[in-house]
């Protein structure tokens, strides 16, 4: 008796870990099919992964091509040092590539989100306006959403629709709002769902109620707009020193290397055992000034527009938009001040 509790027991164990093994698989695709649905793709995760898979291994193929064929016929490397050239490629370069690949999609998907989320909650006002009379005029909750979507209204009435669809399947209004919540991380719309059902399920009178939830959205909004109108004068003096002083005052700098590089060139000091000091070339090159003053410019771009962002809209990710506006005209003006100080000076000095 004591062998067969022992036997049912361990193959009970086994059926737990197999079903702990598959939940956590499960969970994974679950998680990403919930990102994608944030986004609005309705594509599968698992068909998602070997495409992403397949991408990393075509790039990983096409490089090691490019690889064999450079060592091999321009280079004239010997047989095992292009096998440990592949080799190399195909171990780290590939789960590098992969993971490079994922990084970008997520970054992708999560400004997605965050665009589908501010277009949502630019109508909610509107929207709520709308159910609000469709109350008023004798409509239940769940018809008064639905008969509120409008075109215009973009992601919002799409989820509308989904949570009218599932409450025609028989799942609870309340629940239906909750979980359309829950998919977006927006403050005022979890605020704004949450005054919803409390009104729904106390049995108050909704019309009034929505109409102060959509006046508080446009009023918050304004006070917005006010306060990112009072830190114009900063926003303005962060652009002004990312996008014209920094290209142009290292512009000024080239151009002083190349007269500094020219002068010293020219100066012809005979050799002495008397003199304290020896005038020698520059070891700062302006070629490699140039390229120190594109690193520099595309940083200083990088960090000013998040820090721009930050001040105006209150989150780094509205900063994303401005980062290559800001490097092309950083370098532009660095590329057109290095040619003007240059038509200048160069006729003085060179």
């Amino acid at each position: 008796m004591k062998l067969i509790n022992q036997i049912k027991a361990k193959l009970k164990a086994k059926k737990r870990k197999a079903l702990e093994k598959r939940f956590k698989k499960q969970t994974k695709h679950f998680a990403l099919d919930k990102y994608l649905s944030k986004a609005g793709f309705s594509v599968q995760s698992h068909l998602l992964s070997r495409g992403l898979f397949k991408a990393g291994l075509v790039i990983n193929l096409i490089i090691s091509i490019y690889l064999l064929l450079f060592f091999a016929t321009k280079q004239g490397y010997t047989l095992p040092y292009i096998i440990l050239i592949l080799f190399v490629v195909w171990t780290l370069a590939f789960f590098l590539f992969l993971a490079l690949i994922w990084v970008g999609f997520y970054l992708f998907l999560d400004l997605r989100i965050f665009k589908r989320k501010l277009s949502m909650e630019e109508v909610l006002p509107d929207f709520l306006f709308l159910t609000a009379t469709n109350i008023r005029s004798g409509m239940t909750a769940d018809k008064a959403l639905w008969f509120a979507v409008r075109p215009r209204f973009g992601v919002l009435a799409k989820e509308i629709e989904t949570v009218a669809k599932e409450v025609m399947s028989g799942v609870e209004l309340t629940d239906s709002l909750e979980m359309f919540a829950d998919k977006y991380e927006s403050d005022i719309l979890k605020r704004s769902i949450n005054l919803l059902v409390e009104g729904i399920k106390s049995g108050g009178e909704i019309g009034d109620l929505l109409n102060r939830i959509a006046a508080n959205i446009q009023e918050s909004r304004i006070m917005r707009k006010e306060m990112a109108a009072d830190v114009t004068t900063y926003v303005i003096f962060i652009t002004f020193a990312a996008v014209v002083a920094a290209p142009v005052l290292l512009a000024l700098s080239s151009q002083l290397i190349m007269i500094i590089g020219s002068i010293v060139s020219k100066v012809d000091v005979p050799a002495s055992g008397n003199m304290m000091f020896a005038i020698t070339g520059i070891s700062v090159t302006p070629g490699d000034f140039r390229i120190f003053a594109f690193t520099s410019l595309s940083i200083t771009a990088f960090f000013s527009s998040i820090i721009v962002a930050t001040i105006k809209k209150g989150t780094i990710k509205e900063g994303i938009k401005y980062i290559p506006l800001f490097m092309i005209v950083s370098i532009l003006f660095f590329l057109i001040a290095s040619a003007f100080l240059g038509s200048i000076l160069g006729g003085m000095f060179l």
